[in-house]
């Protein structure tokens, strides 16, 4: 992982004063290569190259030249199958230990083809002297990210957009009606955009060329995520398509553990990162594993599933600790919110962000992580979540979700679609044309999610990472995978991508079942996302709303912003259990702070705020899961001698049709469901509580124990769903559960 910049000049060379301005935006990217800075300045070209060493760290400097000195090229990332390329190449001598120095000979022998065959994640420019143009490319899923901005008489580039807006004649403004379009929660196969007008986003699998005598621009497409139709396979069997698979990400994980230099894994507990972690232990590497522990992890398990599988795979393990009251302070987010330059900025970015800061902290030398990002998008991974009843009904969802992103050009009828109870009232082919309705709208569905893991995850991935001088790796985004994946007919994409079942059936064996058959969560988005969402509007109150009153105040959020709708908004989201609207209301802050900040550029490099990140090494689960839980509570564990009941808006009610059910009412809405089927022991001790008696006697009236309703009890402390009192004299009894008719 590195950082690129510079800037090309059209019809004539780069002027005087092009020096200062290459400085200063290295030093705005200098988070990327804290391993050093080159840079080169010859004619119409300036290039920088902020460098982080991973592979050949004592002889792999850029810009790298190609054997007759024609062309010039800087990268960022990683070429895997280096080796084999150069030996395709007769009599080829690299000239150092870098693994991209192969892309700059592969140009001169092959132009324009020259990535056809390469496997890796990359970003790069490229200069042909010769022919007098500037190449910028990324790799096929666009995992390195790489922006520019066409003036009046040159191009600007560079990694991150931050480092453009360093050059006096870029732009710098919010694009408010394309980040407002984005933002919205509909899905969309639109190109991906950069946030801002005048900055242009290098297209994934896309090669870029400047004439630099003309200035005129053109793009070649090498590579197309596949269409997902599944036509090209109907001889292979579920078994072998599993055993291929397996093969391929074995591969690409063996590929992403190579490094000479320091490696760690992030590890959520889900099958995804276990499985990078699983196949990383096969390759003999040893790495420090962490994971993020916020109330919301502890009690989905996500923490726990973490540290048990890095004991199991004899990995070192690290819980990066989130107690209940932290609050990312106001210096703290807008140094956050720079770094990753999107308003998608939220909870899960700053937990990751946080997470690097530890990691670098304990792992001084901690270069690069695996991730397990990548695999939902064209895994099936968002299938149950869709639509738990089957394949089925993730079908008529992904129907659903294609079929708004084409109303979204006829919003004056989207309507007739979408009536509550009943099916599709007019016809698709009213929005394609007669006969062109797609009748298999799955390779629509993986073109959104393709689109949004490059607009969101990849984004976010990249920047979290970077901005400690760690670069991230994903082994699931192997176009060889993706590829595979692509072909299975439809007839069989219930049995092998209905909740990633491709996968899960890959790991068996080499995985506990447990593991492998454990449901996908969402992230810090879990059942318990009040732990997530509360840490946001406290974020967002503080200070007397300064974030806010920022936001506000941003010359381009006049007229779009209401501000007396956002002030109540944090106002009532305030007084909420569950504030789900918290991430929409943040989102359109972070715009605001966005548009403020661009306007007056942060001062580069800009420093990290210093605040303290808490972790612990841990060996045993079962030794430290108490002590850990206590670290991310807001109240204490009660004693079994304290009296439990429900707090004063609470309410639970039984349906008269499923007495095996319990809402819990908070101020007179549902914001709880608990199954007998489900949780049964946590459904008998609501029943049992009825406000008169200790916490002891309630839990043996509901023939439990402590430790089987732990999670969940502290969870409801947490939340103000429960209270407990010392007993101290006979109390005032409470309905334990009202039976209605609902």
């Amino acid at each position: 992982m590195c950082g690129l910049a510079g800037m090309a000049a059209i019809g004539g060379p780069l002027g005087e004063q092009t020096h200062p301005v290459l400085e200063r935006m290295g030093r705005a990217i200098a988070h990327r290569g804290p391993d050093g800075q080159n840079m080169m300045l010859e004619g119409p070209v300036g290039l920088v190259f902020r460098r982080l060493a991973l592979v050949g760290p004592e002889n792999g400097d850029q810009p790298l030249h190609s054997a007759d000195g024609n062309v010039s090229l800087i990268a960022n990332g990683e070429v895997y199958n280096h080796r084999q390329l150069e030996a395709e190449i007769p009599g080829l001598r690299l000239r150092t230990r870098s693994d991209c120095e192969i892309l700059a000979h592969r140009y001169a022998h092959h132009e324009l083809r020259f990535l056809d065959d390469v496997a890796g994640m990359f970003a790069l420019v490229l200069w042909d002297r010769r022919r007098n143009r500037l190449i910028m490319a990324r790799d096929r899923f666009g995992i390195k990210p790489l922006y520019y901005a066409r003036l009046a008489d040159s191009v600007v580039f560079a990694s991150e957009i931050k480092a453009l807006f360093e050059h006096p004649g870029c732009p710098r403004e919010l694009d408010w009606p394309a980040a407002l379009r984005d933002l919205a929660p509909a899905a969309t196969t639109a190109p991906v955009h950069s946030w801002f007008r005048g900055v242009e986003v290098v297209p994934a699998g896309t090669i870029v060329c400047i004439d630099l005598a003309t200035g005129i621009e053109t793009r070649t497409t090498y590579w197309q995520l596949p269409d997902f139709s599944g036509t090209a396979s109907e001889d292979r069997s579920d078994a072998e398509f599993i055993a291929d698979y397996r093969d391929l990400l074995t591969a690409s994980v063996a590929d992403c553990a190579s490094a000479d230099t320091e490696l760690g894994l992030m590890l959520s507990g889900g099958i995804d990162s276990t499985t990078v972690a699983a196949l990383t232990a096969d390759t003999g590497h040893r790495v420090h594993t962490f994971t993020v522990l916020t109330g919301s992890t502890h009690a989905s398990g996500d923490s726990e599933f973490g540290a048990r599988v890095a004991d199991e795979l004899g990995f070192p393990h690290h819980q990066v600790i989130f107690g209940a009251d932290r609050t990312p302070g106001v210096d703290e987010w807008l140094h956050l919110l720079w770094l990753l330059e999107t308003p998608w900025c939220g909870p899960e970015q700053f937990y990751k962000h946080s997470l690097y800061t530890y990691a670098k902290q304990v792992r001084p030398e901690l270069r690069g992580m695996l991730l397990g990002q990548g695999s939902d998008e064209y895994n099936g991974g968002y299938t149950a979540a869709f639509a738990p009843s089957g394949w089925p009904g993730f079908e008529a969802v992904s129907d659903q979700l294609v079929r708004r992103e084409k109303l979204s050009g006829t919003p004056e009828i989207g309507s007739w679609w979408e009536i509550d109870g009943v099916g599709p009232l007019l016809s698709d082919e009213l929005l394609y044309g007669p006969g062109a309705a797609p009748d298999d709208r799955y390779p629509a569905y993986v073109a959104q999610r393709s689109r949004s893991i490059q607009q969101y995850q990849l984004w976010h991935e990249d920047r979290t990472a970077a901005g400690h001088g760690i670069e991230a790796r994903v082994p699931f985004l192997d176009h060889r995978i993706v590829e595979l994946v692509a072909t299975i007919p439809r007839e069989r994409r219930a049995q092998l991508l209905w909740d990633k079942r491709i996968l899960r059936d890959a790991m068996r064996g080499r995985l506990p079942e447990a593991i492998i058959d454990r449901p996908k969560g969402a992230s810090v988005y879990q059942e318990q996302a009040g732990f997530t969402l509360r840490m946001v509007v406290r974020m967002l109150a503080q200070d007397g709303g300064a974030l806010l009153e920022r936001a506000l105040a941003a010359p381009g959020a006049h007229g779009v912003l209401d501000p007396a709708g956002l002030r109540a908004a944090v106002r009532g989201l305030s007084t909420v259990t569950e504030p789900q609207a918290a991430d929409h209301v943040l989102a359109l802050v972070n715009l605001g702070l966005l548009d403020d900040m661009v306007r007056d550029l942060p001062v580069t490099p800009f420093e990290r705020p210093r605040y303290e990140v808490t972790g612990r090494q841990i060996s045993h689960w079962e030794n430290e899961s108490r002590r850990l839980g206590a670290a991310v509570r807001r109240f204490p564990a009660p004693g079994l001698a304290d009296r439990v009941e429900l707090a004063p808006d609470v309410l639970l009610v039984s349906p008269l049709d499923d007495p095996g059910v319990i809402l819990v009412s908070i101020g007179g809405s549902i914001e709880y469901v608990v199954d007998a089927a489900g949780t049964p022991d946590w459904h008998a001790f609501l029943r049992a509580v009825d406000g008169l008696r200790p916490l002891g006697e309630v839990v043996a009236a509901a023939g439990t124990t402590i430790a089987k309703i732990e999670v969940p009890l502290q969870f409801s402390l947490d939340s103000g769903v429960l209270v407990t009192r010392p007993v101290v004299a006979e109390p005032a009894g409470r309905p334990d559960v009202i039976t209605a008719g609902v």
